[in-house]
């Protein structure tokens, strides 16, 4: 007993140096354990030396990074430059995004073109996650955006639609193809710039100004600014010509807003009861409400009339351009769409009113097939996570940048079958699939906290205006072009326009 208590003393310094000199063994292991789980990212393709993943984007990065996702999967991990950035493709894994972790990925990354033009980023669109995005985003949704809201503005989008009718009528009078393209464009901008800003903006001329701004933005919120891929050498954009061109453009913006606003304010006064109210009317109602949540100050209603007017007009021409290619090239489409339209008693005076769409289901599924294919912004407005978290077993870090490919979701083979074609007939099928953020094998508009507002009214004014320009007119290829040859291929941006303007015979049709 004697002996063995001796020898415990005569081990145990020998035992406790073993355990302090394993000690630092053990914590190392613990911490490569726990590391490795953290290091559990999702499959990356091979990268370059500074630039990451930057030159695999190519001139339409939603279709190189559909590409991509075909080999290393639904959820990859780029780098891009110095932004560490997740590329979103399939259904599931955007639910996680949008849904299971709504909240986490609610965020949107700092943008330098979007901190110029839209007043620092203090829009709807591209405001970070806080309390200043919910009040911006209830003031949408309540005052300006409403399904009561929509609806009023259809006598708006009624006489819109005429106005396009007539000069659709005027030019297929000549023996010339129909620019619609150009017409399209035309009407998706009056009509944007009508309800946001009134039918003076017309008669003053302004809609063609406001047309040019609003194209200037498209092109450079598509823009590579250094400090949104590199942001160790954003000093670099002050010496380059796209932060000046950025900055003209906003003070052209802030002046015309300026001015509408001041004109809105002196015509207050003398206003008329029945005199329609556009979004800059309802805004300067709110700024004096006392009950308001927050301080609805000139910057902030800028910023959100310049969303109103971008994407306004983008999302309706776009789609609209995409959906007559469509049924151009579609004969049999073309011809049951036709059929439904025009056994409709037309109730605007040769015109299909806003009340006679409710019945035309395979109108609603000929647009819903065109957003499909056609998604407006098929790579969704950029996300950033908050926090860390886990999507599919993979490790996401705080601040990861994510991209959403709504493009390569809506197109996906598993869910969608001939998923390249145009069959508007798979939502007779499946009418309960829509676009409203539930689906998410279907999200044209995004889904979760950051859904487009606007979706209703965009898809109210692109239903009445298909409606009309398949009651009124016999559409066809022009002579000699055989469909299969038909330019359907799309023009870089962060917008997805056709490359070749769409050129049609358009002949009058007597209803």
């Amino acid at each position: 007993m004697a002996s063995s208590l001796v020898g415990l003393a005569i081990e145990s310094p020998l035992l406790l140096l073993s355990l302090l000199l394993l000690l630092p063994l053990l914590l190392l292991l613990l911490r490569s354990k726990r590391s490795s789980n953290r290091t559990n990212l999702p499959p990356s393709p091979p990268k370059l030396p500074f630039i990451g993943n930057l030159h695999q984007f190519g001139s339409l990065p939603h279709r190189a990074l559909h590409a991509l996702s075909t080999k290393y999967g639904p959820l990859m991990l780029l780098r891009l430059g110095e932004i560490r950035t997740l590329v979103v493709s399939s259904p599931d894994t955007a639910r996680e995004i949008m849904k299971t972790h709504d909240q986490i990925f609610a965020n949107r990354p700092s943008l330098r073109s979007a901190e110029i033009i839209l007043y620092d980023s203090m829009d709807l669109a591209f405001v970070r996650y806080g309390e200043h995005w919910r009040q911006m985003r209830k003031l949408c949704i309540i005052h300006l955006l409403s399904a009561k809201r929509v609806q009023s503005y259809n006598q708006v989008r009624e006489e819109e639609v005429a106005i396009m009718i007539q000069k659709i009528t005027q030019v297929s009078l000549k023996p010339s193809l129909v620019d619609l393209s150009e017409i399209l464009y035309s009407f998706a901008n009056d009509i944007v710039c009508r309800v946001v800003s009134g039918k003076f903006s017309r008669e003053e001329g302004r809609n063609e100004l406001f047309r040019k701004l609003i194209e200037e933005n498209g092109y450079l919120l598509g823009g590579f600014f250094v400090e949104d891929y590199f942001p160790s050498l954003g000093w670099l954009d002050k010496f380059l010509k796209l932060s000046a061109r950025a900055k003209r453009n906003f003070k052209r913006w802030d002046k015309l807003l300026e001015e509408v606003i001041k004109e809105h304010e002196s015509r207050e006064k003398v206003k008329k009861d029945d005199e329609e109210e556009d979004f800059v009317d309802v805004l300067l109602t709110l700024q004096k409400d006392p009950n308001m949540d927050v301080a609805l100050k000139r910057e902030h209603i800028k910023a959100l009339l310049l969303d109103m007017f971008a994407a306004g007009t983008d999302t309706t021409y776009i789609v609209l351009e995409w959906l007559m290619a469509e049924l151009a090239k579609s004969p049999n489409a073309k011809r049951r769409l036709q059929d439904e339209v025009r056994r409709t008693k037309a109730t605007k005076g040769g015109m299909i009113g806003a009340q006679d769409l409710n019945t035309m289901s395979y109108l609603k599924a000929v647009v819903k097939e065109a957003l499909r294919l056609h998604p407006p912004a098929p790579l969704l407005l950029p996300r950033e996570s908050t926090q860390d978290c886990y999507v599919k077993n993979y490790f996401i870090p705080q601040k990861t940048r994510v991209i959403i490919n709504a493009w390569a979701i809506n197109r996906d083979p598993v869910l969608w079958n001939s998923p390249d074609e145009f069959r508007p007939e798979r939502f007779l099928d499946s009418s309960s699939v829509d676009f409203k953020g539930n689906d998410f094998q279907f999200i044209p508009f995004g889904a979760g906290r950051r859904i487009c507002p606007g979706m209703q009214f965009a898809v109210s004014t692109l239903e009445l205006a298909v409606a009309n320009l398949v009651y009124r007119f016999e559409w066809e290829l022009p002579h000699g072009l055989r469909e299969e040859e038909f330019d359907m291929i799309e023009a870089p941006g962060l917008t997805t326009r056709k490359r070749e303007k769409l050129m049609l015979v358009a002949k009058p049709c007597c209803i």
